[in-house]
């Protein structure tokens, strides 16, 4: 059964057929979090994850090509919606802070889109995971890159530049992608998992780029303070 079209002009509602596969896909990445957060990456296998849903091996390998992405479903998720939010900013905003708004302004939005698949505090713990498991935080990091060099073209694509003869779209992700890293591990070191935590976390970080790269960090301006006895 295909797609069925509700009215004119309506979007079109997946047909049955495709309802089914989107609960059956739901339901592995349900599972894998699960597994993942309750076990540990390495202790949760492909078979474990087609047991929890009752679907045979071969099910799960119909949707997903790997462990590995499975686990990492929600957060391509949360990089689509950034990714969109940046292409969506007005023309004329600053590139720092048309990333900047990009993250924050999505923040519920990603948030609303996660819960419909799992609960925004499983998602949260399998951050964590992934942030403590070394094969999970090569993947996260590995993505990181490619994420970088899609938001740097975005950039220099609304900017008017040519991304491989202009340095500056790159530098400015490769930055703000920083930031985000520093963030994120000062948020999988403390004891708040809530998301809340990360985004006030994400904020502070965000706000300190200008004073970082600008500013004199040392409160005492004497360039011979060091040479006081």
């Amino acid at each position: 059964m295909g797609t069925v079209v509700t009215a004119v002009g309506a979007l079109p509602r997946p047909g049955l057929r495709e309802l089914k596969k989107q609960r059956t896909r739901d339901a592995l990445v349900r599972a894998a979090l699960e597994l993942i957060a309750t076990r540990g990456y390495e202790g949760t296998t492909v078979d474990d994850i087609a047991a929890a849903v009752d679907v045979s091996q071969r099910t799960f390998f119909r949707y997903f090509a790997s462990k590995e992405e499975v686990a990492f479903f929600v957060p391509r998720l949360a990089e689509s919606h950034v990714i969109e939010a940046v292409r969506e900013r007005p023309p004329g905003e600053a590139p720092l802070e048309v990333l900047r708004r990009a993250v924050l302004d999505s923040w519920d939005g990603i948030n609303a889109a996660v819960e419909q698949l799992v609960p925004l505090d499983l998602h949260m713990r399998v951050y964590r995971v992934i942030e403590s498991t070394p094969v999970l935080l090569a993947a996260h990091l590995r993505r990181a890159t490619e994420l970088e060099e899609e938001l740097a073209r975005i950039v220099a694509e609304r900017e008017g530049v040519d991304v491989d003869a202009d340095p500056r779209p790159r530098i400015l992700v490769a930055a703000f992608s920083g930031v985000i890293r520093v963030a994120e591990r000062l948020w999988s070191a403390g004891d708040d998992l809530g998301t809340t935590a990360m985004r006030d976390l994400m904020r502070t970080c965000l706000d300190h780029v200008g004073p970082a790269l600008a500013e004199n960090w040392r409160t005492d301006p004497s360039p011979d303070r060091h040479n006081e006895t």
